[in-house]
């Protein structure tokens, strides 16, 4: 309980030093890395990211983990991200595994309530969606569909 609160000037002075560090090279990282990176996220760039924050929380805090291995650690993470969605535009199958498929909520006014329960959408959820594209009622949409990064598009009838 004696160090509680603070343990020594050298231990904040490194603390500070490795998340600047830290957090320029995965700043550089995610730059090179491109876009995708930082781009909407499905349910595995999601992934992706809590291991990034993870080891980045690591490398900063636990002082057993030098610099450099925190630094390995996260341009590993992203080369791998990298290497996925580069596979995952190229192979179909690899596409598959890693991203879900857009799901069709209503059609032509009519909810889908099965598909909605499957994908644990409530209708207001639905509702909010109509609303912020600016319709009132389900019957002034054509299609309601959830995404694959698991916002809603609403497609307005003509």
């Amino acid at each position: 309980m004696d160090k509680l609160f603070f343990d020594t000037w050298e231990s904040l002075l490194r603390t500070f030093i490795i998340t600047v560090l830290s957090y320029l090279a995965l700043i550089a990282m995610l730059r090179i890395s491109g876009k995708r990176t930082l781009s909407q996220m499905n349910a595995f760039d999601f992934i992706v990211t809590i291991a990034l924050g993870s080891a980045f929380a690591t490398v900063t805090l636990n002082k057993d983990v030098v610099l450099a291995d925190g630094v390995l650690v996260l341009g590993l993470l992203i080369f791998l991200q990298y290497i996925i969605t580069w596979l995952s535009v190229r192979v179909k199958s690899i596409n598959r595994l890693i991203t879900s498929k857009p799901s069709l909520l209503a059609y032509n006014g009519e909810l889908y309530n099965d598909i909605m329960k499957n994908e644990r959408i409530t209708n207001d959820e639905v509702e909010e969606a109509l609303r912020k594209s600016g319709l009132t009622d389900i019957k002034q949409a054509k299609a309601v569909i959830l995404e694959t990064a698991g916002d809603i598009t609403v497609i307005k009838a003509i």
